[in-house]
């Protein structure tokens, strides 16, 4: 088996030196909290509800990239696919802590729902009050009746986007706060392929095992195996395939009003997204949905795996007025101004 050619340094050291690296690039939005978190520059913000998002490195831009004005007041990693530990993400939460209360915001995983547990007491023995919400969308990885064991993959972005407009432009306070992201969690979903696995650094082989003419459906943002696996189909047909999953588990009626995030896995090219968005799009508007918004783009990458995940959020008036809010990150920029004068 050949080891997976990585640019890096220390294997064991890539998740510090890339947050270092992060904060370098973006000193104007973020600056660093201990080794293994960032924050928004102006943190903490007196009086806001402040957001912690967080998980395993090796997914990005996700997590760090959400950190800025209007989503998320922080990040904090833990190793390669790995949670974060208490300790880091108590640090973290103390250096965004604006005295409104936290909001954890994170993936449904057990490490993650363990270590966000404890960090939660930890924080309100120091008097910092917290609500927890982790999200779970991916629909390969439980039935319906069993959500709440479900995996959280790319459309998590919509819970922080919501949760970080009602903070940021409302001023909610944190029982408002926690009701839009529970919203926003209980009106997306996501489903997805893998064309090629990732690796992890550490070891550099491949999370599972694929044939050239193969491709699974349903794979996890660990690596872990999909639910189907079938041979190699034209673009139109795997799309065909992830939408209609997603309309069987979130059902839409003419008139229904979404947005979508066509998600990159790693090494997908963006040519490839965007064939995929065009019959996206059309499946839904052939339906008589309408499509509010939609972006394309990596939002949660699995190293270097090859594929792409579709997340659909389900609007209504509050939903898409949160969405549409003012957000300056690394990856989401909204300017609500330009937007208009493009119309």
């Amino acid at each position: 088996m050949t080891r997976a050619k990585k640019l890096i340094n220390d294997p064991l050291n890539v998740t510090v030196e890339e947050l270092e690296g992060f904060v370098k690039a973006y000193s104007h939005i973020v600056r660093k909290v201990g080794t293994h978190a960032v924050v928004r520059k102006d943190a903490p913000v007196k009086g806001k509800v402040a957001i912690l998002s967080g998980g395993g490195s090796g997914h990005e831009p996700l997590f760090i990239g959400y950190v800025g004005y209007g989503m998320c007041d922080g990040a904090v990693y833990g190793e390669v696919f790995a949670a974060p530990t208490p300790p880091n993400i108590l640090e973290a939460t103390r250096a965004i802590d604006g005295g409104a209360g936290v909001i954890y915001i994170y993936g449904n995983y057990a490490g993650d729902n363990m270590n966000f547990g404890l960090a939660a007491q930890m924080a309100e023995a120091d008097g910092i009050e917290v609500e927890i919400i982790p999200y779970w969308d991916d629909i390969s990885s439980a039935p319906p009746e069993r959500k709440m064991e479900r995996r959280g993959i790319a459309g998590g972005f919509y819970v922080y986007k919501c949760a970080g407009a009602a903070a940021e432009i409302w001023g909610a306070d944190l029982k408002e706060v926690k009701r839009v992201a529970e919203k926003a969690r209980e009106n997306v979903r996501s489903f997805g392929v893998a064309l090629a696995p990732g690796t992890i650094p550490a070891t550099g082989k491949p999370t599972f095992e694929l044939g050239e003419d193969e491709i699974y459906f349903g794979i996890g943002a660990h690596g872990e195996k999909g639910i189907l696996l079938t041979k190699i189909k034209p673009a139109d047909e795997v799309t065909e395939i992830i939408v209609k999953e997603i309309l069987r588990d979130l059902p839409l009626r003419s008139g229904d009003e979404v947005n979508m995030l066509v998600n990159g896995c790693g090494s997908t090219t963006l040519m490839e997204l965007y064939i995929v968005t065009r019959k996206a799009v059309q499946i839904l508007a052939d339906i008589g949905v309408e499509i509010h918004h939609v972006d394309v783009g990596n939002f949660l990458t699995t190293q270097e795996m090859a594929g792409a995940t579709i997340s659909i959020l389900r609007l209504d008036d509050e939903l898409k007025e949160l969405c549409d809010a003012p957000a300056y990150t690394p990856i989401v920029r909204i300017c609500p101004e330009l937007q208009s004068k493009l119309k």
